[in-house]
């Protein structure tokens, strides 16, 4: 028997490594994403943010044509939603939602999902 489940997302994730830079108040984190989508990141940092923590955010989307990549950089605003310790490790995973993009932006970060996951080159998650 087959059983569809529907996906609640609105958007899909792309479960590929995307450099990122996390900003906020108290903190610069340098990591990469372990999914993304339009509406948000999931990825690891090595330092507790608490959830509700507003960041200001810089993903690096490489671009491939032929034999040349660009990288194009998109810059919103996003909040932590979930936080989550790694037991045995130093590291946290964190859920983040993005709450400020422009539509340039949104745009270039959708044909980048979308390119990708049309390419069959990465997961769907």
């Amino acid at each position: 028997m087959t059983v569809f489940v529907q996906e609640r997302r609105r958007h899909p994730r792309l479960i590929n490594n995307v450099p990122l830079k996390l900003s906020s108040e108290n903190a610069d984190v340098v990591t990469e994403t372990k999914n993304l989508s339009c509406n948000g990141a999931y990825c690891r940092i090595n330092k507790y943010l608490e959830p509700m923590t507003k960041l200001k955010i810089q993903l690096l989307l490489p671009f491939k044509s032929k034999a040349k990549v660009t990288t194009k950089k998109v810059s919103c605003q996003g909040v932590i939603v979930r936080s989550e310790s790694i037991p045995g490790a130093q590291y946290f995973d964190i859920a983040i939602y993005f709450n400020d993009i422009q539509q340039k932006d949104l745009n270039c970060l959708n044909d980048y999902i979308n390119t990708l996951l049309d390419s069959g080159t990465v997961s769907q998650g």
